[in-house]
């Protein structure tokens, strides 16, 4: 049992994995650096620093970290909107209102 525990933490561990910063900041990338960056050069269409983002991290640390900036968008633009998270989610993806 404790060696299907052991395995679990190492796979958690190497999913966060980070890569050192390369502007000669010793700190390594984290995860949300990591998914802010890569989105922002999506909607800017720069392929290559999205690229580079997306090395930072392991995929499924970028998955999670674009989630969760997608989710916190969502959230601060029905605030700001006064609507609900689904119908700015559902307009902002060009769906037609539930």
């Amino acid at each position: 049992m404790w060696g299907r525990v052991r395995k679990a933490g190492v796979r958690v561990a190497h999913a966060m994995r980070t890569e050192t910063r390369t502007d000669g900041d010793k700190r390594p990338h984290n995860l949300f650096e990591a998914a802010a960056t890569y989105v922002a050069a999506g909607a800017e269409n720069d392929q290559e620093r999205a690229d580079e983002a997306a090395a930072w991290v392991s995929p499924e640390a970028l998955s999670f970290g674009v989630n969760e900036l997608a989710c916190r968008a969502v959230i601060a633009l029905a605030r700001e909107r006064g609507e609900s998270p689904r119908a700015v989610a559902r307009e902002l993806l060009g769906l037609p209102a539930a």
